[in-house]
């Protein structure tokens, strides 16, 4: 006979993580289930770590809707947890008279998603501000930053436990099914169990839709379809040449290999975007180093190619295909009928900006 529990939620990600943590502070018994020996292992390890703004995202699609409050929300968070951040500001910088005259564009979206601080400034005031730059115009974001992510998670874990929930590691999920009242769960692992919860969320990223499918009852047109999109990352084995992120103009499916580093001053450039097959496919093509340095001497003209060296891949969770615009997508019962599942699907950037507000948003579904 399957043991119960209120609320499963399935990935420890920041994601999942955040989730459960929002459902235990809000009275829920909570276990939150992941397959791999710790957390945080897949896309919430292996990203830029950059708090976004929430400039590009398309108008009244949930990304934009909780980008700028879930970036409020990660500032506070991490300044009463103390995690390690930095509000190191952003330029997106154009070349060409075309790409100039996209930026306004680019500041309109901004301004439509409630980012009320974007500052449209000259190539001769960009560069001021970062004299290795080179620019023709640039948007100054004043309220981009960056973020220790497993700082982030281990302290949405604190919250968790001290709110009463729990973390289960290398508990795979095997199979389910709804049942009267929920939805059970065969966990596998050192000691297999089944759980029958009342509530279920499928946080589970690169996996969410393998994981659905695999409960018996929720009808698989409903689970959409994800794509992989792999974004490579190269180091830069010098001084940083700035102190602020540059991003160049982006494109419909990626915001372009950019400047970013970390909190210990270690510069790199990327992701490009690929789409792959596998979800597990982390090496980093070292062919793929001059493309990097070409797209990225357009605004760092005293780039030293030789110094770039691979430095790790991420692969996203996209419910949307190359040239196509994704979005997070949260699928509960209004979708597919079914009492006490909520999928998340497709949330990749800004994933980890928005953590806190996909958190209340999920909850609130549920609850």
């Amino acid at each position: 006979m399957a043991e119960s529990v209120d609320v499963i939620v399935i990935g420890a990600g920041v994601v999942g993580l955040a989730v459960g943590r929002a459902l235990a502070r809000a009275g829920r018994e909570v276990i939150v289930i992941e397959r791999h020996d710790g957390f945080g292992e897949e896309t919430s390890a292996r990203n830029s770590e950059v708090i976004h703004a929430g400039i590009y995202y398309r108008p009244g699609g949930m990304r934009a809707r909780l980008c700028v409050p879930g970036r409020d929300m990660l500032y506070a968070f991490c300044k009463d947890h103390h995690v390690n951040h930095q509000r190191c500001e952003k330029l997106i910088v154009a070349n060409g008279d075309e790409e100039v005259a996209r930026l306004s564009a680019i500041r309109a979206t901004a301004q439509t998603n409630g980012v009320d601080d974007l500052q449209l400034i000259t190539g001769v005031e960009a560069v001021a501000m970062e004299p290795a730059l080179r620019c023709d115009g640039a948007l100054y974001s004043p309220s981009s930053g960056i973020v220790d992510s497993h700082g982030l998670m281990l302290a949405l874990l604190g919250d968790l436990e001290d709110a009463g929930g729990a973390l289960a590691l290398s508990s795979p999920i095997g199979g389910g099914r709804v049942v009267d009242g929920g939805i059970e769960l065969d966990i596998g692992g050192g000691e297999p169990i089944t759980l029958r919860a009342k509530i279920v969320v499928n946080c589970a990223g690169l996996s969410a839709d393998k994981v659905a499918h695999l409960i018996a009852g929720i009808p698989a047109d409903t689970i959409p379809k994800l794509y992989y999109g792999k974004g490579q990352y190269f180091t830069y084995s010098g001084k940083a040449p700035f102190s602020r992120l540059i991003y160049p103009i982006p494109t419909e499916d990626s915001q372009g290999t950019h400047y970013s580093r970390d909190l210990g001053g270690q510069a790199k450039l990327g992701p490009d975007l690929n789409f792959v097959s596998a979800s597990d496919d982390y090496d980093v093509d070292e062919t793929r180093r001059d493309a990097f340095a070409a797209a990225a001497s357009r605004f760092w003209p005293e780039l030293d190619a030789a110094r770039l060296v691979p430095g790790y891949a991420g692969i996203r969770p996209k419910i949307a295909g190359p040239g196509e615009e994704g979005d997070f997508l949260f699928s509960d019962k209004s979708v597919h009928g079914i009492d006490g599942y909520l999928g998340l699907y497709g949330i990749e950037s800004p994933g980890l900006t928005s953590c806190l507000a996909i958190a209340e948003h999920a909850r609130d579904l549920v609850v």
